[in-house]
């Protein structure tokens, strides 16, 4: 079973991305992603 879930930016907090992880994925996922609001990659965070 997959969820979808956002991705948000750490720096500027601004909500990015939507993606679809596994369910019984439970570690906190962190990815390095291009930021439109910054204009830069930062890292992107699950969003609660």
């Amino acid at each position: 079973m997959r969820e979808e879930v956002l991705l948000i930016c750490e720096e500027c907090l601004s909500r990015n991305y939507n993606i679809t992880i596994k369910k019984e994925e439970g570690r906190p996922l962190k990815m390095k992603k291009y930021c439109p609001h910054c204009g830069k990659h930062t890292f992107h965070k699950i969003s609660k």
